[in-house]
């Protein structure tokens, strides 16, 4: 059940080589995702246009694909990217933002499926949703608690042979076989305006850097982030002070800390 390396030394590995991540996500996720990247170790590229992004990803060491800003052309990007992720062996994560809301959202997200993503990370909504179950979501917002997800992430993973994150106040992460839970992070994080895209982000940075253990990998960046989460709350007054905060405690930590404080258990 467990990781043949810790979570710390696949940070301190991550930080001893960058690797590069091309992040094809949101408008509203680029900024604050490039900056967790960078905080956390890893090299962010937000390349995403039709004409580039599929030579782009054979250059870059992992590939994420966030569907929350949309468009015709956008998807262009995301199908030639995840295609040459694949050819040239590379880790590719899918985050499907409200894929449910809308018949193009659907259609795309069904498109991205069949081009097996190597992880996809979602909230409880989208991953009952993705698994054929009724979710209660409403836009990017999730109404469903994690446990509600946890069967459906199994299955899920089952299907589609990927592992699969379910994000929330108790994260967790299954290959279909195997599954843990992660504890931690902090209330404020939700009222934070693209925390959960930048988590796939750096699912992704940790996938590049140990794709030999992508259970592994994903559980160390989830395991982070919610590490992160504590420390930024600490001094926090609200949303605002805790978002700057949250990237100066990401930064500050370090392999032994994440090993002694990531709250991981068998699920």
């Amino acid at each position: 059940m467990q990781s043949k390396i810790t979570s710390g030394a696949m940070l301190k590995a991550m930080r001893e080589k960058p690797p590069l991540v091309q992040c094809i996500t949101n408008y509203v996720a680029m900024n604050i995702a490039a900056n967790v990247l960078l905080a956390a170790g890893a090299s962010p590229a937000m390349v995403h246009a039709a004409e580039e992004a599929g030579e782009f990803a054979g250059i870059a060491n992992a590939l994420t694909i966030n569907i929350g800003t949309l468009s015709t052309q956008w998807l262009e990007g995301m199908q030639g990217a995840a295609k040459a992720a694949i050819a040239a062996g590379k880790p590719w994560v899918l985050d499907p933002v409200a894929h449910y809301a809308t018949g193009f959202r659907r259609a795309a997200v069904a498109d991205l499926l069949e081009l097996r993503p190597t992880i996809i990370r979602g909230n409880a909504s989208e991953i009952i949703a993705l698994a054929g179950g009724e979710s209660r979501g409403q836009g990017v917002d999730s109404r469903d608690p994690v446990e509600q997800a946890e069967d459906s992430a199994r299955r899920l993973a089952k299907r589609q042979r990927t592992i699969v994150a379910v994000t929330g106040a108790v994260d967790f992460v299954t290959d279909g076989a195997r599954a843990v839970r992660i504890a931690g992070g902090s209330a404020l994080m939700p009222q934070v305006t693209a925390l959960g895209c930048s988590l796939t982000c750096l699912v992704g940075a940790f996938a590049a850097t140990a794709p030999e253990d992508l259970f592994g990998a994903t559980v160390a960046a989830l395991a982070t982030f919610a590490v992160a989460g504590e420390d930024a709350a600490l001094g926090a007054a609200g949303p605002g002070s805790f978002s700057w905060r949250f990237l100066d405690a990401l930064a500050a930590i370090d392999a032994e800390t994440l090993d002694a404080r990531a709250r991981v258990s068998v699920a």
